[in-house]
Order: structure tokens, then sequence, then C-alpha cells
């Protein structure tokens, strides 16, 4: 096997990326870089190199430990790269990862118009202070509940 290999071609067969069509977008865009200096898809690299790959909202830290030509599975992986990203990026794609959670589902779309209604209605109850009285105001005042009550 060769001493140099193509970053995307590398950064697909380790997992980093699912398809190796995306890895080159990833150089393509400025997303990965050695020692701030970034790289193309083409570039070729060695054992040995430090990679900085940015997946928003985090940025891996990643060193070549061995080339290789085909796509390897999970368990493998480490054989082949040493992760040196630090605690404080896993902390921050963990706190990215439940706060888009909080808001709607990605691939909703926009709010129903039952949605947006019920959500109109919520703000409102929420800026009254009455509306808990204000929602009984249209109940009759019947003595029904008044007979039910006394049995």
């Amino acid at each position: 096997m060769s001493e140099l290999q193509r970053i995307d071609k590398w950064l697909w067969a380790t997992r980093v990326f699912k398809t190796r069509s995306i890895a080159a977008d990833a150089c393509k865009k400025g997303r990965v870089s050695i020692s701030g200096r970034t790289l193309k898809p083409s570039s070729m690299i060695k054992v040995g190199d430090r990679i900085q790959v940015r997946k928003p909202p985090m940025t891996l830290s990643l060193e070549v430990l061995q080339l290789l030509n085909n796509r390897v599975g999970p368990k493998l992986v480490h054989i082949y790269q040493k992760n040196l990203t630090p605690q404080s990026e896993y902390d921050l794609w963990e706190l990215h990862r439940m706060t888009s959670q909080a808001g709607r589902r990605k691939g909703t779309g926009r709010p129903t118009k039952k949605e947006r209604r019920d959500l109109e209605e919520f703000i409102q109850s929420e800026t009254n202070p009455n509306w808990f009285i204000d929602s009984f105001d249209d109940v009759d005042n019947d003595d029904d509940w008044t007979d039910f009550w006394d049995e």
C-alpha cells in the first residue's frame, strides 16, 4: 500500500462521513484541515497527520494511525484512527442535541392551523391572569351540579 492517501477516501473509509461524496463536500467547504490549513478532497495524508473535521456544532480531532483502501466496520475504526477530540466538544454536541429536541421535530414542517390556534390560545391564557376563571363563564349555572354533589 502507498504511504499517502486522499483525505476524502480516508475519511469515508474510517466512517467519519457516510459517503465519499459527503467527505469531499466537507473538504470543499473548508471543514477539514491539518494544522489550520484547509484541505481539498484530493489532498494527500500520511500516517501521523492530525486532522480537524468540523461537523457542526463540534470539531473532531483525529490522528491517522494507518491508511486503508476499503471501508471498515465500526469495530475496526480504532485501528486506523485515534480520536483526540476533547470532552468539551462532546459536551457541546450533547447540549446542542438536547436543545434541538425542545422545538419541533426536524422535518415536520410548518405548524398546522390547529397547532397555531392552540399555541395562540395557550400564549393568551398565560398573559391573562383570569384565564382559569374566564373559562367557566360559558358554563350554565344550572343546579344540576349541586344535585349531583348532594346525593
